[in-house]
């Protein structure tokens, strides 16, 4: 008699393995957060929003004084922002069948996601707050004045940059950390900037001076600018001509925005992640979630620099 092979098809436990690691979605790291360097330091009291004080510096006296006169006295000005608090937050609630039957560690990985969603909704707050500038530079081709006028071909340069830090510094604007603005960059307009000839020399002198964060893809401090590259930088889709896509650049020095939150007991600067009590009848539905009591404004307007353009690998196709 023929031998009887118990083979894979002969039992019904022969199953598909899983891989017990979990994979999240790509991830971008929040920078526009960074840019908010006006905070609540000695607020009065709790409330709705905050207000900020900014004096105005006098008119330079260049005119001799008379040696018997005495001069007259001038007032002194301020001006004011005021930072509207709004509630943000978001959350998930898994369920004790999901826990008990699913293969992956489900509330851990719930707290991850969470986490993200949470830094990546509020650095986007901040973003929109950011682009409403009123400084803002369109690479256009003249006649064009505006959003609208960009074509395909009117992608960043040095020469552009350059001009966009000689107003900061010709407005008294003070920098980052290492005597540098910052700037937002989205990949697709670092990639047009890279292929502009004064900026290929710097790349060189990077190359040979720092060879390790070249090959990373970084571009570093070129013009006074520390240079950061992300895809969060906003992008108005067809918002040149016809199909082309505009990317809303940022430069940036200090005091470019104000933060204001809840000084009140629980509450503080930074988002937190909630975990929520159970309170069905059977203790079945697990909460997890992040809040935040927080609000954005512009601060100093000559401070916050805008440059709208195209990528020659942007998405300008109908």
């Amino acid at each position: 008699m023929a031998d009887a092979y118990t083979q894979t098809s002969s039992l019904s436990s022969d199953t598909a393995a899983f891989d017990l690691m979990a994979y999240f979605a790509f991830r971008s790291q929040p920078v526009f957060e960074t840019i908010a360097t006006v905070r609540s330091t000695n607020q009065s009291h709790v409330g709705a929003s905050v207000t900020f004080t900014k004096y105005s510096d006098l008119a330079a006296a260049t005119t001799a004084l008379g040696e018997t006169t005495d001069p007259d006295a001038v007032a002194l000005s301020d001006s004011q922002v005021t930072v509207t608090l709004a509630e943000y937050g978001n959350a998930v609630l898994t369920t004790a069948k999901l826990r008990g039957t699913s293969f992956l560690s489900v509330d851990t990985d719930a707290a991850n996601i969470v986490g993200y969603n949470m830094v990546d909704s509020v650095d986007t707050v901040v973003r929109d707050v950011a682009v409403l500038g009123t400084n803002v530079e369109y690479v256009v081709t003249a006649p064009g004045t505006g959003q609208s006028d960009i074509t395909a071909s009117n992608t960043m340069t040095a020469a552009i940059m350059h001009k966009q830090v000689a107003a900061l510094r010709g407005d008294n604007v003070p920098t980052f950390r290492g005597g540098n603005y910052v700037m937002m960059i989205h990949p697709d307009v670092s990639y047009d900037l890279r292929q502009d000839t004064g900026v290929t020399d710097i790349i060189q002198f990077q190359i040979r001076q720092d060879a390790a964060n070249y090959r990373r893809g970084s571009i570093g401090v070129f013009g006074g600018v520390e240079i950061i590259e992300s895809p969060r930088v906003k992008i108005v889709a067809d918002g040149g001509v016809g199909t082309v896509d505009v990317y809303q650049n940022i430069i940036a020095g200090q005091q470019a925005l104000a933060k204001g939150f809840s000084t009140a007991t629980g509450f503080g600067p930074d988002p937190s992640v909630v975990h929520g009590p159970v309170t069905d009848k059977l203790m079945r539905f697990r909460p997890v979630g992040w809040y935040h009591l927080v609000g954005y404004a512009r601060f100093r307007e000559e401070s916050l620099r805008r440059i709208e353009c195209a990528s020659s690998i942007g998405n300008n196709d109908a």
